[in-house]
């Protein structure tokens, strides 16, 4: 869950997550060299005085500054391809959910046991006790088992919604008249909170997302 001044990624309750962190930090590497170089060569040309009278081409250099961003867009492309097909694979998955967006709560079916349906509103400030978290507490948790694999489906009922979890990586549309799936494995027992990532009216802010991870046993 995001914290106060926090900084970097949250921490990651899936092996998707912990990938996106890696390329993440891949990137960002490549990008600090980059600005470290870039920042050297500016900073040499402003405070020195050599000049040069006679240079009106530089193939050589041409040459360099065409193919050192090529390699690095590969360095940079070949990671995020893998990634993406990464984050699209469902291999036989243990429990389907389907989650439905609505103005502005979430409703939930489990449809592979009993025919379980639960909408989950976000708690009232006025219901509040001492252990929730302000806007993003819900009356009903969806509840997954941990280190299982699980498929949602996503979809809505009147506007366009975002199921969102940052720290299993997870953000897939929900769009009116058509279902969309992602899967995920979540890797410790814990509470992982979430909202709506698209803006999708009055009370876009007041329609957060809560998952409780618990052991497949109970």
């Amino acid at each position: 869950m995001a914290t106060w001044k926090l900084l970097l990624l949250q921490d990651s309750a899936s092996p998707l997550m912990e990938q996106l962190s890696f390329f993440h930090d891949h990137t960002l590497l490549i990008l600090v060299i980059i600005t470290i170089l870039v920042g050297q060569m500016m900073a040499g040309l402003f405070f020195n005085k050599l000049t040069h009278r006679f240079l009106l081409e530089g193939q050589m250099i041409e040459v360099i500054w065409t193919i050192l961003p090529a390699v690095t867009l590969i360095f940079i492309a070949l990671p995020s391809l893998k990634l993406i097909y990464i984050l699209d694979e469902t291999n036989n998955p243990l429990i389907t959910i389907k989650t439905i967006g609505h103005q502005w709560y979430w409703s939930y079916e489990y449809s592979d046991f009993k025919n379980v349906e639960f909408d989950s509103y976000m708690i009232p400030n006025q219901e509040m006790n001492n252990f929730n978290f302000r806007l993003l507490d819900v009356d009903n948790r969806m509840v997954i088992p941990f280190m299982s694999q699980v498929r949602m489906l996503v979809s809505a009922a009147d506007v366009i919604h975002s199921w969102t979890i940052p720290s299993l990586g997870v953000k897939i549309d929900a769009t009116p008249g058509r279902l969309n799936q992602t899967s995920f494995i979540t890797t410790r027992s814990s509470l992982l909170y979430g909202q709506c990532s698209e803006i999708c009216g009055a009370n876009h802010s007041f329609m957060p997302i809560v998952a409780e991870s618990i052991s497949p046993t109970f």
